[in-house]
């Protein structure tokens, strides 16, 4: 089914009121099995206990608001996420070392890790809930060139290493009025399995004449040049003139790198913002079942002012089958992350809120863990 609607969270009853477990006496429970709700009232001692989870470095910006503030309100929870990626962080939910991963993708069908992770849950099935719209930005340092505009095309020439200057034709095809230089292009792209480079490269394949199948992995045959984690390859781009590169929004606001305008399915040329994300976002498919939100994005989209280069990011877990004393501090930490409050925090951090439709699925989901 299709959903719509406008970037902002749906009004909710407190910050927390879908994290609650299903108790109203919250009086004296015992340490690490209080329920919920508590929390949800701001009752600094209803819950106790740590959450290892780890994942997705695109959210790792995310994640440190949200503990922080989450751990203002329940300073006896600690929440212990590590940003080693969404393919690593996937690898640790389905071994049973973490509660929940962040992963930019989905669980994997051609990987067997919907049936790997059920296994893992053994009295439930895992599931796939999105809670962070992440857009990607294609980042460059090419100084006195502003405003550089890249068709999926050029992209696709450039990251497979067949465009290697930005005078080349095809640039200049895309930018009529714009100075460039002969310089060498650098791109760099992950190293290590990587949500973020799966979505990039569905986007060149929807897109654009991309020899490659989509995958965490970057393909071997593209070259180009490698770094670990968003953060690297920010600071590799940062640091030589001439390079490109692909990481999510926060991490090309906090290295206050140009970004480009890139076309969508109309030809339009489009800036990246949140709200321009977000318009991708809401004409996503819901192709998961019940509780599992998976959903397919179209990266051809050809909606007026919508930037097509979009990652979600998910939280994945357990609806049922997570230890007991992990039930109540990961429903209560998803619940914060999907409240009005958790949500309303993203636009500060170069994220974007989950639209109204899908984040009321997301709350409802949130709430049946158990």
């Amino acid at each position: 089914m299709k959903y719509a609607g406008r970037l902002a969270a749906v009004a909710v009853v407190g910050a927390l009121s879908l994290a609650a477990c299903g108790t109203d006496n919250n009086t004296g429970a015992p340490a690490g099995t209080a329920s919920a709700s508590a929390a949800a009232q701001g009752n600094d001692n209803a819950l106790s206990g740590t959450i290892n989870a780890a994942g997705s470095s695109a959210q790792a910006n995310a994640i440190d608001q949200w503990k922080k503030d989450f751990q203002a309100k329940n300073p006896n929870v600690n929440l212990n996420y590590q940003p080693s990626g969404s393919g690593a962080g996937v690898q640790a939910f389905i071994q049973g070392t973490i509660s929940f991963a962040g992963s930019d993708s989905a669980l994997k069908d051609d990987k067997g890790e919907p049936a790997q992770a059920d296994a893992r849950c053994k009295t439930g099935k895992a599931i796939n809930l999105p809670m962070v719209t992440g857009p990607v930005a294609v980042v460059y340092n090419l100084p006195g060139v502003d405003g550089l505009q890249l068709s999926p095309k050029t992209i696709a020439g450039i990251f497979n290493s067949t465009i290697t200057k930005w005078d080349d034709a095809a640039i200049k095809a895309d930018n009529p009025d714009a100075k460039l230089p002969s310089t060498p292009i650098q791109a760099f792209h992950r190293s290590d399995e990587s949500g973020t480079s799966d979505n990039f490269t569905k986007f060149l394949k929807a897109t654009a004449e991309w020899p490659y199948e989509p995958a965490k992995a970057w393909p071997a045959e593209a070259k180009g040049q490698g770094a670990k984690g968003s953060d690297q390859v920010a600071a590799s781009v940062k640091g030589a003139e001439g390079a490109i590169g692909y990481v999510e929004l926060s991490y090309a606001d906090n290295s206050q790198l140009q970004k480009a305008k890139v076309a969508n399915g109309s030809g339009e040329f489009v800036e990246l913002t949140a709200d321009s994300a977000g318009k991708t976002v809401e004409a996503a498919e819901i192709k998961g079942t019940g509780n599992d939100l998976k959903l397919s994005i179209d990266y051809a989209t050809k909606a007026a002012g919508a930037y097509p280069i979009v990652l979600v990011t998910y939280e994945i877990t357990c609806e049922k089958g997570l230890p007991a004393d992990q039930v109540p501090l990961v429903k209560s930490f998803l619940g914060y992350t999907a409240s009005d409050e958790g949500q309303a925090s993203l636009k500060d951090l170069g994220y974007a809120p989950l639209p109204a439709a899908l984040l009321t699925k997301v709350r409802a989901a949130v709430e049946a863990i158990s």
